[in-house]
């Protein structure tokens, strides 16, 4: 029987993977391809899921919530593939939280019940152009997040660096000169919006032809043959998430003015927003410092979700309800 082939879609909070994810499936599609996806977030509510679940219909979707897939998910990791590969798959997309470590995610594909049923084909890791030089001081904080942002890059097979519209030349050759450092070996992709080659990728399984092996990083054999796990590191110490209700439309500049007063502590916030005056539900998505805005056709219940390091979540919810329950008269 063959392999189901794996990918790994790993990188931290805001750096492309929910959309290459959906670059993938709509690939999947035109080569009659049928794919299952595993999707893990911090928070209790399913942003991500709710992206892929609204823009692709046909696909099999498994959702891990409201914690790391990594550590206190890890547990369910191997339930849930069970269920996907009953749905017999050509291949499987497992896209972590932002803070996850994807060795923990590839250790647990070598289980005896997947070892012959599941071959992990490539770790995709995206990182933000942006930010991505800035991490070590963002997380100055909390030295195990930046032990895992660095691992994420480390055992990458592919490395996709989004956002290079708002870099130069010479900071996209510091992040290359950096990138090479700590992984040699693995591809390079700079690009906006996780356009790239897909090619490369899926014809393999769709033309049912052995990939080239893949580059394992994961686990180092000893002199005495026996395998020698790298430490476990708990991914995140200090990051949590909160889910914020929105009852009414709120205007685009309370929630802008929101995030701001927060920025040391808030570094990633989604959510499905009625906007005052534009009479349609929209798709906020904020990293760091950048906010962005798209229409939706959600029609869900409307939140905000908050993931940030050490937040004060009574002070949080304080100020939010204060920000929703006044809303000033909309001027034409």
């Amino acid at each position: 029987m063959a392999k189901i082939p794996v990918f790994v879609l790993s990188g931290f909070l805001g750096s492309g993977k929910t959309t290459l994810l959906l670059r993938l499936l709509e690939e999947c599609s035109r080569l009659h391809l049928k794919p299952a996806v595993l999707m893990n977030e911090l928070g209790s509510t399913d942003t991500d899921g709710a992206i892929i679940s609204n823009d692709r219909k046909e696909q099999v979707v498994e959702k891990l919530l409201d914690g790391c897939i990594c550590c206190n998910k890890k547990g369910e990791v191997v339930a849930s593939i069970e269920k996907l590969l009953l749905q017999k798959p050509d291949v499987i997309f497992i896209e972590l939280t932002g803070v996850a470590n994807p060795e923990e995610v590839a250790d647990s594909l070598t289980e005896p019940q997947f070892i012959d049923r599941l071959s992990l084909q490539q770790v995709i890791t995206l990182l933000d152009a942006e930010n991505v030089l800035d991490y070590n001081s963002i997380f100055e904080a909390d030295r195990n997040l930046v032990e895992t942002v660095k691992r994420q890059t480390e055992v990458a097979d592919l490395l996709v660096i989004n956002k290079i519209d708002l870099v130069d030349s010479a900071r996209k050759t510091k992040i290359n000169k950096i990138l090479r450092k700590q992984n040699n070996k693995a591809e390079i992709c700079f690009t906006n919006y996780s356009e790239i080659d897909l090619d490369p990728v899926l014809n393999p399984i769709q033309q049912k032809r052995p990939r080239q092996e893949i580059r394992v990083t994961f686990n180092k054999k000893s002199q005495e043959g026996k395998q020698e796990k790298h430490p476990h590191k708990k991914s995140y110490s200090r990051i949590q998430t909160i889910s914020l209700p929105i009852p009414q439309p709120i205007r685009e500049k309370e929630i802008e003015k929101f995030l701001k007063k927060y920025k040391g502590s808030i570094l990633r916030s989604k959510g499905y927003i009625p906007l005052l005056g534009k009479n349609q539900t929209y798709l906020m998505q904020h990293v760091v410092k950048r906010t962005s805005w798209e229409p939706s056709t959600y029609t869900g219940e409307h939140y905000l979700v908050v993931i940030g390091i050490d937040l004060n979540k009574e002070e949080l919810t304080a100020q939010w309800n204060k920000v929703i329950q006044y809303q000033a008269p909309l001027v034409n």
